[in-house]
C-alpha cells in the first residue's frame, strides 16, 4: 500500500509512540487526523508536523465515555470524507496488585484500552465494509501475552485487544479489511524516564539487546503493518527480545 493521500487515524497520538507513529504516516504523505484528550497539539509535536508539510488535522476526546467516542468517529470520517487506517493506540495505566485494585480502576483501563478500540473499529468498520478495504491496528503490549505483577486491569486490557484483533481479521478479511496488533516491550518514554538506575538495570537484564526499544522502532512496525497487504491477524512483538 502507497501511503500518499491514504487517510489515518491514530488515537493517543499527542506524544510516545502515538506521535511518533502520527509523524511516521505523515512523512510518507498519508492525510493524518491526530487525537487526544487536551484542547490542542504539543507545540513542539505541531511543529514537527508543519515541518514536513503535513496534512494532518487534530481532534480531541475522551475516550472513557462512549458518546464521546461515537462522536469521534464520526467526526474523524468527515475530517476528509474517509479513513483508510485505524490505529487505536490509547491507552492508560492505573496500577496496583490485584489484591487491592479497586473495581472502578480495573474498569477504567478496561473502558479506556479495550472498551473505546472496540466501538471505534465497529463503528469505522461499518463503513470500511462498504468500501470493501482499510487497514486497522492495535496497540497491545508483552504485558496481554504473559502478565504482569501489578497490572491486572492493563494485562487483561491488552490481552482482550490481542483477541479483538484475530476476530477483526476474521469478519473483515473476506471484504478487504486486515487488523494486526504491535505488543511493545519496554519503550523509552516519560514514564521509563523516571524509573530509577536500579530499576533500569533489573530491566536490562531481562533484555537480549540490553537497551530499551524507541518509540520510532514500534511506529515503524505500526507502518510496515499499514502497508503490507498479506498479513493480518497478527501480533508483531517489538520488545528486544524480552519474550524469548
Amino acid at each position: 500500500m502507497d501511503l500518499k493521500d491514504k487517510v489515518v487515524l491514530i488515537t493517543g497520538s499527542t506524544r510516545g509512540i502515538g506521535a511518533a507513529t502520527a509523524k511516521s504516516f505523515a512523512s510518507q504523505g498519508a492525510k493524518t487526523i491526530l487525537h487526544g484528550h487536551r484542547q490542542a497539539l504539543p507545540e513542539n509535536l505541531e511543529e514537527a508536523l508543519k515541518a514536513i508539510k503535513a496534512d494532518y488535522k487534530y481532534l480531541s476526546a475522551d475516550l472513557s465515555d462512549d458518546d464521546t467516542v461515537k462522536q469521534l468517529a464520526k467526526d474523524a470520517w468527515n475530517v476528509f470524507g474517509n479513513i483508510d487506517i485505524l490505529i487505536n493506540n490509547a491507552g492508560i495505566t492505573k496500577d496496583k496488585l490485584m489484591m487491592g485494585m479497586k473495581a472502578a480502576d480495573f474498569d477504567a483501563v478496561i473502558n479506556i484500552n479495550l472498551r473505546a478500540p472496540f466501538i471505534l473499529s465497529q463503528l469505522i468498520m461499518k463503513k470500511m465494509l462498504k468500501q470493501k478495504s482499510g487497514v486497522i491496528v492495535n496497540l497491545a503490549s508483552i504485558v496481554g501475552i504473559h502478565g504482569n505483577v501489578g497490572q491486572a486491569n492493563y494485562a487483561a486490557s491488552k490481552a482482550g485487544l490481542i483477541g479483538l484483533t484475530k476476530t477483526i481479521a476474521q469478519e473483515g478479511a473476506l471484504r478487504g479489511i486486515r487488523c494486526n496488533a504491535v505488543a511493545p516491550g519496554m519503550i523509552e518514554s516519560d514514564m521509563t524516564a523516571n524509573l530509577s538506575d536500579r530499576v533500569k538495570e533489573q530491566i536490562l537484564e531481562k533484555i537480549p539487546l540490553k537497551r530499551l526499544g524507541l518509540t520510532d522502532e514500534v511506529a515503524d512496525t505500526i507502518v510496515f503493518l499499514a502497508k503490507n497487504d498479506y498479513i493480518t491477524g497478527q501480533t508483531i512483538i517489538v520488545d528486544g527480545g524480552m519474550t524469548i
